[in-house]
């Protein structure tokens, strides 16, 4: 799978802001996918604490059957810290770099991180869709910006989540009587598909399963290269 370079990732952390702030505009927040989604793809990170190498996997699913068709990973070692809203430099480079690996191109990406709903509105998968030019998706377990109400304790129930009053994300309910997930539109994605996308693919977890798939193969690979 092929994606652009937009800019250097060997940066300090005033380049970084002043990167997101531009590239921010570039954004397409509506939907610009496929209305049959046939291949959806999960992408995540693992990281050792203490240790400066950056595992990722990404695994390609049938959208409809929710099988694992393909996956790719890659390990290697990141300069940059661990700083809060700029988490798309340290994990970026890794992910392409799984991403590129790939033989197929998904139709829709599900990262496990924040797309819109971020302080800058530049979260990793608005980040990694633009650069990869692919419809992206945020769907992360924990919030980062935003205020909102929590939503009904049954699955598909929603709440929008709110920043500086603009609607930046939705707070959805994947299971009935589980902690919500935070879900934000990335690229080429508007919040409604976005949320439509993240429950089609929430069947039995609280998590979807392309990022849930991706998850467990990171850690295992991560493991491995430890006792290795």
């Amino acid at each position: 799978m092929k994606y652009q370079s937009l800019h250097s990732w060997d940066v300090d952390y005033r380049t970084a802001v002043a990167i997101q702030q531009e590239l921010r505009g570039k954004l397409i927040l509506e939907d610009r996918l496929p209305r049959d989604i046939r291949v959806v793809a999960g992408a995540d990170i693992s990281c050792t604490k203490g240790d400066d190498r950056v595992y990722a996997a990404v695994v390609l699913l049938d959208a409809e059957s929710l099988d694992v068709v393909e996956e790719a990973m890659y390990c290697g070692r990141t300069p940059f810290p661990y700083i809060p809203g700029l988490l798309s430099f340290r994990e970026g480079p890794a992910l392409l770099q799984a991403f590129g690996k790939l033989r197929g191109r998904p139709d829709v990406v599900l990262f496990d991180g924040q797309g819109i709903a971020h302080p800058r509105g530049f979260g990793l998968a608005a980040h990694l869709g633009l650069i990869l030019d692919v419809p992206a998706v945020g769907c992360a377990k924990t919030r980062l910006t935003g205020s909102f109400e929590e939503p009904g304790v049954r699955r598909g129930q929603c709440s929008p989540l709110v920043h500086d009053g603009r609607v930046i994300g939705s707070v959805l309910r994947t299971k009935d009587r589980v902690k919500p997930v935070f879900v934000s539109p990335g690229h080429r994605v508007g919040h409604e598909r976005a949320v439509e996308i993240v429950l089609r693919c929430s069947r039995r977890y609280r998590i979807p399963e392309p990022t849930r798939q991706a998850h467990i193969l990171v850690n295992k690979i991560r493991k491995e290269r430890v006792r290795g």
